[in-house]
């Protein structure tokens, strides 16, 4: 028997987000341009919570963030400002 998992897209489409009012991630965007973190950060988040903008700030839509991680790891120290959500609120995983 073949398991189809589907692809991410699909996969991650199942999941259900229940945004807080208060977001759960800042950013220091002077600390981000000057050590290149927002850059990576656009280039590995596998949510696309994080867009360059025309004028180099870096735009965040907390409200898709899965809760990975993968920022803490490629931030400098001081760019981020990171916080799980409120109990309750946040990513709902309905697929591993």
């Amino acid at each position: 028997m073949n398991f189809d998992p589907g692809s991410i897209n699909e996969r991650l489409a199942k999941n259900v987000f229940h945004t807080d009012d208060r977001p759960h991630i800042s950013i220091n965007q002077e600390l981000a341009r000057a050590t290149g973190s927002g850059k990576r950060l656009v280039a590995v988040c596998p949510a696309h919570v994080y867009r360059e903008e025309s004028n180099g700030d870096i735009s965040i839509e907390s409200a898709a963030c899965l809760e990975c991680g993968t920022c803490l790891a490629v931030a400098d120290p001081g760019v981020l400002h990171w916080v799980y959500p409120e109990g309750g609120m946040g990513v709902q995983f309905r697929e591993g």
